[in-house]
């Protein structure tokens, strides 16, 4: 069962690979916190916008497991990115990294560059909001 209703709006775009608006339905709220692309000994891995996505995605569902929810329960996703037309030039690749973390599942989702993040490698951190 899905935690949420997701709103269409006739008069904005349709939504690709993400959704206008999320309806939560009650339960419990997961603030995650900002996730990179660190491994266990907190080291940045990966060297690309696709590498690191891919690691700070598996860092959100292993934070949402511990905190005993899905990728499913995503309602919110914050992107915040070092480069944004790295991001955008990355697209083809970093789709199907999506479908492995989250699968077809589309959060409310927003994409923020930002001249920098707190570890001077990181190109990327993903931070999200769940209901359980």
């Amino acid at each position: 069962m899905t935690p949420h209703r997701i709103v269409t709006a006739p008069d904005l775009a349709p939504p690709v690979g993400f959704a206008h608006a999320v309806v939560a339905a009650p339960g419990h709220m997961v603030h995650l916190g900002g996730q990179t692309a660190q491994d266990h000994t907190g080291a940045i891995v990966g060297t690309t916008m696709p590498e690191q996505f891919d690691q700070a995605a598996a860092n959100v569902t292993a934070a949402l497991r511990a905190a005993g929810a899905r990728p499913e329960h995503l309602v919110s996703l914050t992107i915040y990115v070092t480069d944004v037309p790295a991001y955008r030039a990355a697209l083809t690749e970093l789709g199907p990294l999506w479908r492995k973390h989250f699968g077809r599942h589309y959060p409310a989702v927003a994409l923020i560059g930002v001249q920098a993040l707190f570890d001077t490698t990181a190109l990327i951190e993903l931070v999200g909001s769940a209901v359980v």
